[in-house]
C-alpha cells in the first residue's frame, strides 16, 4: 500500500457532555460480514474484526504494483497473479489485500471462493511501501503472512528504490536479502533471477 488509513483523533477537544464521553466502540465484525459490506475500489483491510481504509494510491504506486504485476506473471510456473485490491481471508476476522500475489495451481491452502475472494495464505505476497504505511507492513501484515503460511514475502520501498526478500523455513520467515533497484536477486520461490530494473522500469546500469 502507498497510503495509510487516517484515524481523526483531536488531541484537544471541548469539553462537552459529548466529547467527555467515550464514544461507542465499533462494532468487530467477521470475514463473512465483512464480504457482504458494499463493492468499493478502495483499499479496504479488517484487522482483528476492525475495518481499516484506505485512499487510493498514488499513480506512482500503480505504475510500479503494474511492472511487478507482469515480472511475476513471467516467472511464475503456473497459478495466477492478482493485484489489489483482491481481498485475502486469512482467517474469521483477517482480511487483507496485498498489493500483488501469486497463488500457485498446488495451493490447496488458499482457496478461490466464487471468484469472490482467497480464504487462505498465497504463495507469494508483494508489498509496497511509503513512509505512512511501512509499519503496518512490515510489523502487521509481515507478522500475518508468516503466521498464515505465505511461502516468499517481497517488500518494495518505493522511495529508496530497494527489495527486501523473505523466504518461509518452517514455520517462520528467513531474510534472504536487501537489495537495490539495479540489483538481481533470486527468488527461493521461483529458483528464477529477478531484476531489479525490471520491477522499477529502469534501463541496465
Amino acid at each position: 500500500m502507498t497510503t495509510t488509513a487516517t484515524s481523526i483523533t483531536p488531541a484537544t477537544a471541548p469539553a462537552t457532555a459529548m466529547t467527555a464521553a467515550a464514544a461507542p466502540a465499533r462494532p468487530r465484525l467477521t470475514a463473512a460480514e465483512y464480504a457482504t459490506l458494499p463493492e468499493t475500489l478502495l483499499p479496504t483491510e479488517l484487522i482483528d474484526g476492525e475495518i481499516v481504509e484506505m485512499p487510493a494510491p498514488t499513480l506512482h504506486h500503480q505504475r510500479l504494483a503494474a511492472r511487478i504485476f507482469k515480472v511475476i506473471d513471467q516467472l511464475k510456473p503456473d497459478g495466477e497473479v492478482y493485484f489489489a485490491p483482491a481481498d485475502v481471508h486469512l482467517d474469521d476476522r483477517l482480511v487483507v489485500q496485498p498489493d500483488v500475489l501469486w497463488v500457485a495451481a498446488d495451493n490447496t491452502r488458499c482457496v478461490n471462493v466464487e471468484d469472490k475472494y482467497f480464504r487462505g495464505a498465497p504463495d507469494l505476497v508483494v508489498e509496497i511501501l511509503s513512509p505512512g504505511t511501512a509499519f503496518h507492513d512490515r510489523v502487521t501484515k509481515f507478522a500475518l503472512y508468516e503466521q498464515h503460511g505465505t511461502r516468499e514475502l517481497w517488500l518494495i520501498d518505493a522511495a529508496e528504490g530497494l527489495i527486501e526478500v523473505w523466504s518461509r523455513e518452517e514455520a517462520a520467515f528467513r531474510r534472504v536479502g536487501l537489495y537495490g533497484r539495479q540489483q538481481t536477486f533470486t527468488s527461493p520461490l521461483f529458483n528464477q533471477p529477478v531484476a531489479g530494473p525490471a520491477l522499477f522500469g529502469e534501463a541496465t546500469a
